[in-house]
């Protein structure tokens, strides 16, 4: 068993960004907060699953060229290749939840 509390982890940006609650050895999982104007970044996997759960805020989810405002509650499911940013387009921060599976960390292209 493991066990982590949110608040213990650092976010990778600082104040904001990715923070990882587990790495490996078979998902990873973790938060992602994102202030107002800033985005994840577009990427994609050629093996991994990603899983994103908004739990604040309406940002812009855009899959393979497509947007979709988010809804507070929404969870995207994308498969390799799924291309995909999310942006945060608001005034407010947005918060959410990832999943990736298997873990495989070098398994990111960026565009």
């Amino acid at each position: 068993m493991e066990k982590v509390n949110e608040f213990d982890q650092p976010f990778r940006g600082g104040d904001c960004g990715v923070k990882y609650l587990f790495r490996g050895p078979n998902t990873d999982w973790g938060v992602i907060l994102l202030k107002p104007g800033q985005e994840l970044g577009g990427h994609y996997h050629e093996e991994v699953e990603e899983t994103f759960y908004f739990v604040q805020g309406t940002p812009v989810m855009r899959v393979n060229g497509i947007d979709h405002r988010v809804k507070l509650g929404d969870a995207f499911r994308l498969t390799p290749p799924d291309q995909h940013n999310i942006i945060n387009d608001t005034a407010g921060e947005v918060k959410m939840i990832f999943i990736k599976y298997p873990f495989n960390p070098k398994d990111k292209i960026d565009l």
